[in-house]
């Protein structure tokens, strides 16, 4: 079995503006945009193809532009003690639309996807302190490893839910619910390197983690042979990539399955060398090539075992380790101070909530769903499964223009309801329109002007009926 993007080209769904039958949200007859992208990508997939991720790089009135991680390989591979076997093709894109929504907390969710380039949390774990600053508003944030992992450091905030991508998105998609809990075991997956050093410190940076936060780890496992990731860039010049031999991880995963809640997995990641030098003297300009396909890894071992997981790379080499980087951008300095980068997805992993998958189970106390959810924050231009589950959802959406990614698309184009979609400059005023909604008060009622309000004069003619 392995990994691999696909890219597709469909025609925009027929629910834009300037296309019939119309636009507005709760049109009767109105296809959502989830059920058209699940309509029209499935037929275009190979069939041994599953996808595990789905984003939209860009779209217009004719067009819609897509990046698909799909897992391909036979059912056959899929051992019993693997909770649900391969998902079904449509399962990505399916979608429970919450009855009511519960007002007892406010609940935020922050994405900023992966491998897109984007200016805040598009490096190593710089977009930490908005998610600290949003958390501060909130009674739970829930967020995923690419906003707050910085190699060794993770300032991860008390009230914030670390949850990797495939779950948050089905959170929103409401198939899941995210309990949280007190710890996790984690097993850690690690690849066999040519250098020893590499391995050790994978090791060392465990054992730090066991002995200076109380991490619970069952078992490290070594794999022989490793993983075989490798990077590239799209189109697009999104960061994705390929995973083969990925057999011998499910393997693994299978064997020890009831001793670990959640998996973090350290295996090297093939770039050209000079990705190296070239992505610290870039001063932030370029795409960090690891993360598009460390996300795609992680979306699908979540998608087959319903755990968290989490990823980290390897270096290749002693002379990559030891390379002189000299001062670089800020927000690239975390990984200019780490060997292993695996310190930060351990934090992360020790207490990422359980995910849930019963209905039933989901009904229960302190199980977090999509009924729980306030809004969803997000760059501007960003259509994937969290945004169009929002807005399927009727969950307010705050888009912030201030971090721009590879991303094009225009938000307003989708059919949302009356101020159910805030733009605005930077995540202060983020955090200003997260306090109006939890408040209960409209966000342009403290601005000026203020608007007047508009009367639409509806005329019906009523038949005179006479009495005899």
């Amino acid at each position: 079995m392995y990994l691999s993007e696909i890219e597709l080209e469909l025609p925009a769904p027929p629910t834009l503006p300037g296309r019939p039958p119309g636009h507005r949200t709760g049109q009767t007859g109105r296809e959502s945009i989830l059920g058209y992208l699940a309509k029209e990508v499935v037929p275009r997939l190979p069939n041994d193809a599953t996808p595990v991720r789905l984003v939209v790089t860009g779209s217009d009135n004719a067009k819609y532009r897509c990046e698909i991680a799909t897992l391909h390989g036979d059912e056959r591979a899929i051992t019993p003690s693997r909770a649900n076997g391969l998902p079904g093709q449509d399962s990505l894109l399916k979608f429970v639309k919450r009855d009511v929504e519960n007002t007892q907390s406010f609940n935020a969710v922050l994405v900023v996807p992966t491998g897109i380039g984007a200016d805040i949390g598009g490096h190593a774990g710089d977009a930490t302190p908005v998610a600290q600053l949003l958390a501060s508003v909130c009674d739970t944030l829930i967020t995923h490893p690419n906003v707050v992992n910085a190699s060794d450091i993770n300032e991860i905030p008390s009230n914030c839910l670390y949850v990797e991508g495939s779950a948050l998105c089905r959170m929103l998609m409401g198939t899941v619910g995210l309990q949280p809990v007190r710890a996790n075991r984690v097993i850690v997956v690690i690849d066999t390197h040519s250098e020893q050093m590499f391995v050790d410190g994978a090791i060392n940076a465990v054992n730090a983690a066991r002995s200076s936060y109380g991490l619970m780890c069952p078992r490290i496992v070594q794999l022989d042979p490793p993983l075989d990731m490798r990077s590239r860039y799209s189109t697009s010049g999104t960061a994705v990539g390929s995973v083969a031999a990925i057999n011998h991880l499910f393997n693994a995963l299978d064997e020890y399955r009831q001793d670990y809640d959640a998996i973090a997995i350290s295996s090297v990641i093939s770039v050209p060398e000079s990705y190296h030098r070239d992505y610290f003297e870039s001063e932030g300009n370029m795409v960090n090539p690891w993360g598009g396909v460390e996300a795609m890894l992680t979306h699908t071992i979540s998608t087959l075992y319903d755990v968290p997981s989490a990823h980290s790379p390897m270096l290749e080499s002693e002379d990559v380790a030891n390379m002189d980087t000299g001062i670089v951008d800020p927000r690239m300095a975390a990984e200019a101070v780490s060997l292993t980068f695996l310190q930060s997805i351990l934090k992360g992993l020790q207490r990422s909530p359980k995910i849930v998958t019963q209905r039933e189970s989901m009904r229960s106390q302190g199980v977090l769903t999509a009924s729980d959810l306030a809004c969803l924050v997000i760059p501007d231009g960003c259509i994937g499964l969290p945004t169009l589950a929002a807005l399927e959802q009727g969950i307010p959406v705050i888009a912030v223009r201030e971090n721009k990614t590879l991303m094009r698309n225009d938000l307003t184009m989708l059919p949302w309801s009356p101020g159910q979609l805030h733009t605005v400059e930077n995540y202060w005023e983020a955090v200003g329109v997260m306090a109006a909604l939890k408040a209960g008060i409209d966000p342009n009622a403290v601005r000026r002007p203020i608007l007047p309000a508009t009367v639409e004069k509806r005329s019906t003619s009523v038949p005179i009926r006479v009495w005899h």
